[in-house]
């Protein structure tokens, strides 16, 4: 089988994408909550084409924002509170997954938001193995870090949204459906989820990786024995002053 060039393999997805962006920007629930909910994301693609040439990502990474950005899709067009899931199941296989896990809300928006870290943090790994060098232990703390933080950020960028707008747009948009604890709920399925895809990742590793524990040791280690804080802020005083003195 002929292998597909990096190049083809993300003009794939982006087709895909559009195609799929183009029939749900059609009579969307809300169009108010749609830009809205498509404000981030536009943005967010325009980054990932941009920075395709200079940085491309791994297929693997590619094709995890495509799963994501599509699931998105159909929140931004439903809003994530009246997703249809419940009826589609119903109408498909006569199951009520609402009734039989006896939930009384719409829970799309909490398996997006756990789809979030599960598909997000390997991207943000890719990252930062590629740009901060991060190796054995902070490979994997880091990632889950960051996408802990872009969950937090998520929040407060939907709670100043709601606050501006405010009215029955501000409440699609926020999505609690009566929750208090929505946000909290939110960011700890985004957690959960990035911390499943880093464990995978670790496991996947110590298997397949030969120098995997003596990287993990090393990153570790202690590279700076000298404490830094006020120390290292009196060494490049005293430093600066000494290239003052000699020029």
């Amino acid at each position: 089988m002929m292998k597909i060039s990096h190049h083809k393999y993300l003009a794939i997805l982006a087709i895909l994408f559009a195609i799929e962006f183009l029939v749900l920007a059609v009579s969307p629930h809300d169009r108010s909550d749609w830009a809205l909910e498509n404000l981030l994301a536009m943005i967010f693609i325009l980054v990932i084409g941009l920075s395709y040439r200079p940085f491309p990502l791994s297929r693997i990474s590619y094709t995890l924002l495509f799963i994501f950005m599509c699931l998105h899709e159909i929140g931004a067009h439903y809003t994530y509170a009246k997703v249809p899931y419940d009826s589609f199941l119903t109408a498909q296989f006569g199951v009520s997954l609402n009734e039989w896990m006896g939930w009384e809300r719409n829970h799309f928006d909490r398996l997006v938001h756990f789809l979030f870290g599960l598909l997000i943090a390997y991207p943000i790994r890719e990252f930062y193995c590629r740009i901060a060098d991060s190796k054995g232990f902070w490979g994997y703390f880091f990632p889950l870090e960051l996408t802990m933080a872009a969950s937090m950020m998520f929040e407060l960028f939907e709670w100043g949204a709601a606050a501006l707008f405010g009215g029955e747009l501000g409440i699609a948009y926020l999505g609690t459906q009566g929750d208090i604890w929505d946000a909290h709920k939110d960011m700890a399925l985004a957690s959960l989820g990035a911390l499943l895809s880093m464990g995978f990742t670790l496991i996947l590793n110590l298997r397949i990786q030969k120098d995997f524990k003596e990287e993990w040791a090393a990153s570790l280690s202690i590279k700076n024995k000298k404490p830094l804080g006020e120390d290292e802020i009196i060494r490049l005083i005293q430093e600066a002053d000494r290239k003052t003195a000699l020029s």
